[in-house]
């Protein structure tokens, strides 16, 4: 056997990971797509039910540190995303972070909600209208979490769709067909449509245009927080 020598090289680039649900068909791609080139995109994911439920949600408890450990040992990460919507309103943005933190070391860890309330402070947004593809229950959490901010909820539009393979197969007309009516005729400051595996961001430009408000996702209001940007997430379209 001929022996080689080599040289090292160092990765200069800034280390973002990413937890995503099993059932999750999306965040990837959309996160590719959001983040610059100087990002290093690692992604671990984490047990979850086919079915949305409350019970669902609570239980990724169970394995959200071990999804952690399953990134590169000896790395520390610029942040750690969670990227589950509704999964935080229901366990909680701190537990989460300690459920990372104990699985990886990371400078900050984040998720959808934590993300939106940011995106609302830096858009002043106190009126919110929310779209989501599942049932109102377990979105009520998420609502109650953004009025204890100080951003009002009280329209709220759902596609009542508690399968994940499903969600992700609404298609772009319906979305926009189903946020234009939400929002006819109501005042509001922004739109929200929530979860991480509903497709969302071809979504977002055009129903700007048509209804002359901000228009945040999920994915968009997370990577726009694991960035820590300054500028204004549709930037980042």
């Amino acid at each position: 056997m001929e022996k080689f020598s080599y040289v090292s090289t160092t990765d200069t680039r800034r280390k973002f990971g990413l937890i995503t649900l099993q059932s999750d068909e999306t965040i990837e791609d959309d996160m590719r797509k959001l983040l610059p080139s100087d990002v290093s995109l690692l992604v671990s994911r984490v047990p979850s039910g086919q079915e949305v439920s409350l019970e669902s949600l609570q239980g990724m408890t169970k394995h959200l540190t071990a999804a952690a450990s399953l990134f590169p040992r000896g790395l520390c990460f610029d942040v750690v995303g969670y990227g589950c919507t509704s999964g935080t309103s229901q366990i909680g943005a701190q537990r989460i972070a300690s459920l990372v933190r104990e699985g990886t070391e990371t400078n900050r860890v984040t998720e959808p909600l934590s993300a939106l309330i940011a995106v609302c402070k830096f858009a002043r947004v106190k009126r919110l209208a929310i779209l989501s593809p599942y049932i109102a229950m377990v979105s009520t959490k998420l609502c109650k979490v953004l009025e204890e901010q100080g951003v009002s909820t009280t329209i709220f539009g759902s596609f009542a769709e508690p399968n994940e393979a499903r969600v992700v197969s609404i298609d772009n007309a319906s979305i926009i067909s189903a946020a234009t009516k939400l929002v006819k005729n109501i005042k509001v400051d922004a739109l929200f449509i929530s979860c991480t595996n509903l497709r969302t961001l071809d979504a977002v430009g055009p129903l700007v245009k048509v209804l002359g408000i901000p228009v945040f996702s999920s994915n968009l209001v997370l990577a726009w927080h694991m960035l820590g940007s300054k500028n204004p997430p549709w930037d980042l379209l």
